[in-house]
């Protein structure tokens, strides 16, 4: 992690050892903000014991040195060097026992490490859940309706826009089949949102491998703490991508970039796979919680001094979606309690959905400091030092594409059952409204 003042504030990203050493006290306080079991004293205590090994095998290694030298002398004269040359396969045995312990310590620091989440950010409100946190804005009319509103799985039932039953037939739970203009409604957002991301928001778009190996997942945060939560390819090292934040982060992994290179700017749709291990009985109807699903990302690496501004720039983007459909949504700053392992700061946007009266996530726009950089090693060299540093990595949804469906689905029904086509999808779906 590292620690530094930035206009008055402490900002804090990944887990840098030498800097814990110096804000040890600074760290905890920071990491007790989203757990106050969290600690970096475990992490502190084996380096002491790695640090002090690895200074008495450096003093071994200078004594069997010295003692060397002596040897070769010893032999230019002729003496008999047999009780010193014992000696110093004693201090080769000594030196390979400390090596060992050495080895030991450093893999568990590094697993410690590995499963501590990124320090929040001073702004970020502090928390222990979800009710800590704050709605920063909330954009549009809700929709009021003369008749009692359809859940958007009753409305793909109807139109014969979804097939929930065959999924689960041909895969289990949490599968779901689009089919005819429910498939074509799901293309149609898929292509709104990268051709206004690509040409008005000057993103790259990128098609990653949708199986990604676990340095990448480790590079990003999702390994080694949510193992339980992936799809594993059993023979060989290769995983299903929970998210394209993870292929397209780790593009640049181990490379160091140009200073003018950077912002760059890189949009991908793929779709995501994720067992939810811990999320049994939660949303088991319809669109919102599936096992495989359709998402647009939006990934920013930039310099340091960047890191707030296209965050924000990046969360507008993904507003600027939900606008442009007409989709009523608000904007909720992630408490320290909630906030993901690898963010130092998240909003959440969440757009209204009708037949429940409540407001429903659709994206997480996280800054995630150097975190992930740290990790996946991507840096880029200064132009003022000439140093390599590494950059802020920055995501978001732009946005779940399931979840865009179902809330235009709920949205923009008629009382007579139809569905209205918000006008910007138009052109890509190719007709105004999908009728009873």
């Amino acid at each position: 992690m590292t620690v530094w003042m930035t206009k008055g504030k402490v900002r804090s990203i990944m887990l840098d050892i030498k800097l814990i050493r110096e804000n040890p006290e600074k760290i905890n306080e920071l990491l007790k903000r989203r757990n106050s079991e969290l600690s970096v004293d475990e992490v502190l205590e084996i380096d002491r014991q790695r640090r002090d090994i690895q200074g008495k095998a450096d003093n071994l290694r200078a004594e069997r040195k010295n003692i060397s030298l002596q040897v070769g002398q010893l032999k230019k004269e002729g003496k008999d060097t047999t009780e010193i040359q014992d000696n110093v396969r004693k201090i080769g045995e000594e030196i390979k026992e400390l090596e060992e312990k050495e080895t030991d310590l450093n893999e568990k620091q590094k697993s410690l490490l590995l499963n501590l989440p990124n320090t929040p950010d001073e702004t970020t409100p502090v928390g222990h859940d979800e009710s800590a946190n704050a709605v920063v804005k909330t954009v549009g009319d809700i929709p009021q309706k003369s008749f009692q509103p359809k859940s958007h799985w009753e409305i793909g039932l109807e139109l014969d826009l979804l097939d929930f039953e065959r999924g689960v037939k041909i895969s289990e739970s949490r599968f779901t089949i689009y089919k005819g203009k429910g498939a074509k409604l799901e293309r149609a957002i898929i292509n709104f949102f990268l051709d206004t991301h690509t040409l008005d928001h000057g993103y790259t778009e990128i098609l990653p491998p949708y199986l990604v190996n676990s340095a990448s997942m480790t590079g990003t945060g999702q390994l080694p703490k949510f193992k339980q939560d992936m799809y594993k390819c059993e023979e060989e090292d290769l995983y299903l991508i929970p998210t394209a934040e993870v292929p397209v982060t780790n593009i640049y992994a181990n490379e160091i970039l140009k200073e003018e290179d950077l912002p760059v700017y890189m949009a991908a749709y793929t779709p995501c796979f994720r067992r939810e291990a811990g999320s049994a009985g939660k949303d088991t109807r319809g669109l919102i919680r599936q096992h495989q699903f359709n998402k647009v990302e939006l990934v920013k690496l930039c310099m340091p001094e960047f890191s707030d501004e296209e965050h924000e720039k990046l969360t507008c983007n993904a507003e600027r979606m939900l606008e442009m459909l007409g989709l009523p949504y608000r904007r909720i700053g992630l408490c320290t309690g909630d906030i993901g392992f690898s963010a130092q700061k998240c909003y959440d946007l969440e757009v209204w959905l009708p037949s429940s009266e409540s407001y429903r996530e659709i994206s997480s726009c996280s800054n995630f400091g150097d975190y992930q950089a740290r990790r996946a090693g991507i840096r880029y060299r200064s132009k003022i030092s000439g140093k390599p540093e590494f950059v802020h990595t920055i995501n978001g949804s732009g946005l779940a594409v399931g979840r865009t469906f179902a809330a235009i689905l709920e949205n923009f029904q008629t009382e007579d059952g139809s569905i209205l086509i918000p006008k910007v999808l138009q052109k890509y779906f190719g007709a105004e409204i999908i009728r009873s």
